[in-house]
């Protein structure tokens, strides 16, 4: 059936006197208001990614996220238990894990100190392992969360709890509710944008960067560091740019009738995406070719052009968020470190992956700071939980050390974007198992990152299926101990 002709044969009466009502205002505006109106009328829709204000003036503009996809082993890179060092090889106390479930550990694990050393950094004395030793020199500008817990024992419901509010789909991402309450300062390449390194999409798939009930123009946009940096954004052979833009305009006018006939919000995401998507030809290959920049910079971050790495996407976040784009996700697979083989491996496994994350990482910070644009930009660095203090059950009697999932107490840090620089922030038992001091749930997380990002986490809210959603649910304080 025509659209239109169905949405006109379900309207009810109080449509229609609603619909009437509305039209003699707009007829007695348009008197008032003369030959105005009928040329305001003309303008297309407004775009639903020009910048807005948020609640108060914000501390961070724009935000990176570095997600170790998988979840980092904690307790070997930043929160040093020289107790668990002592009782490793030990049984577990029963306190500690009593009525727990864990994903692939049961009965009675044996502890597991960690074998890294470790080195007060900075002015600060932050306390950082030697698998990460780039971030020693920026350990004065990270807020480092030693009290962190979620929910979620296992990789996707904890991932989309981090990332959405829920542990299930179909709720709008962080990244989609920074753009929906912020929209974009860059008009040619996408308010958010989402890159993947180490070959593996994230744990919750697209859902962990999907814009759930929200309009899909704030929807994570994936790009690539290799090849076409945007899928189909190139023309088709045979088409020259010049017919594809006669095209695009056919198709805007008739977007255009039905939003003012229809008024549904994804016929303007729908205008606003193809026009992005023809900007996007030209301003996407520019921004997204790293052989641009000077050598020390690539050498800095230890990227290489053309190829698919972590290092290259952190250099591209810096490079899009300089030109005006909100939000970036790196997502980077490889840090579930279960032990089931000598990559997952907390001694050399360990080392070497750190190694593809510590170096970019720290060039990421280092070069926006130098830049000017640190103070007003919020890195985040997460994976989606933690890792046991004891060994994981199936690897327990081998050769590799490796940890099983933990939601109960892990670590997490942020820099710049008013972030409280060089501090260090609650603490774990002495075993690592609780929270001992200052606990920061994961929608507390969400508030205080809206709160950085100018909004009451409470107030930004979209309406869907009669009632308000927000990121935090119906949870979540702003911690202001990790407040510059």
């Amino acid at each position: 059936m025509d659209p239109v002709l169905e949405h006109r044969l379900q309207s009810t009466r109080r449509h229609l006197l609603g619909g009437m009502g509305g039209g003699v205002g707009a007829l007695a505006l348009a008197a008032l208001l003369g030959d105005g109106a009928a040329a305001a009328d003309a303008v297309a829709p407004a775009d639903p990614l020009l910048p807005r204000p948020p609640h108060f003036a914000p501390r961070a503009k724009r935000m990176i996220v570095i997600h170790l996809t998988g979840s980092p082993p904690h307790l070997d890179l930043y929160d040093h238990k020289p107790q668990l060092v002592r009782h490793s090889g030990e049984d577990c106390p029963a306190d500690t894990i009593q009525g727990k479930t864990f994903a692939f550990t049961s009965g009675t694990p044996k502890l597991l100190g960690t074998p890294r050393s470790w080195k007060r950094c900075g002015e600060s004395g932050m306390e950082l392992s030697d698998a990460i030793p780039n971030l020693h020199r920026v350990a004065d500008r990270l807020c480092l969360v030693r009290s962190m817990h979620t929910d979620q024992f296992n990789h996707a419901p904890a991932e989309l709890l981090l990332y959405t509010g829920a542990a299930r789909s179909g709720r709008p991402s962080l990244g989609s509710w920074a753009t929906y309450g912020l929209g974009s300062e860059s008009r040619d390449l996408p308010g958010f944008v989402v890159m993947i390194s180490s070959g593996v999409q994230p744990n919750g798939g697209t859902s962990s960067f999907g814009a759930g009930f929200l309009p899909s123009v704030y929807q994570g946009v994936q790009c690539r560091s290799q090849g076409d940096p945007v899928l189909y954004v190139s023309d088709p052979p045979g088409l020259p740019r010049r017919v594809r833009r006669r095209s695009l305009d056919a198709l805007r006018d008739l977007n255009e009738r039905q939003a003012r006939e229809l008024g549904s919000p994804e016929t303007l995401t729908r205008i606003a995406q193809y026009e992005l998507a023809y900007r996007m030809q030209t301003s996407v290959p520019e921004v997204m070719d790293i052989a641009r920049e000077p050598a020390h910079v690539l050498a800095a971050y230890g990227a290489t052009p053309g190829q698919s790495s972590l290092a290259n996407n952190c250099l591209l976040a810096r490079r899009l968020v300089e030109q005006g784009v909100r939000f970036v996700h790196l997502f980077d697979w490889g840090w579930d470190f279960h032990g089931t083989g000598p990559g997952e491996d907390i001694r050399d496994g360990l080392t070497r992956k750190a190694a593809t994350f510590d170096k970019p990482a720290a060039a990421l910070i280092e070069d926006l700071e130098a830049r000017g644009l640190l103070d007003d930009t919020l890195i985040l660095c997460t994976g989606e939980f933690g890792r046991t203090p004891f060994r994981e059950g199936r690897t327990a009697g081998g050769g590799i050390l490796g940890r099983d999932h933990f939601p109960d107490c892990y670590s997490v840090w942020m820099c710049g974007g008013g972030a409280r620089p060089g501090h260090v922030h609650g603490s774990s038992d002495d075993l690592g198992f609780r929270p001992a001091t200052d606990p920061v749930h994961v929608h507390d997380l969400q508030a205080t990152i809206m709160h950085l990002l100018g909004f009451d986490h409470t107030k930004l809210t979209a309406r869907f299926q009669g009632r308000d959603f927000r990121l935090t649910d119906v949870h979540g304080q702003v911690v202001r101990d990790l407040l510059a």
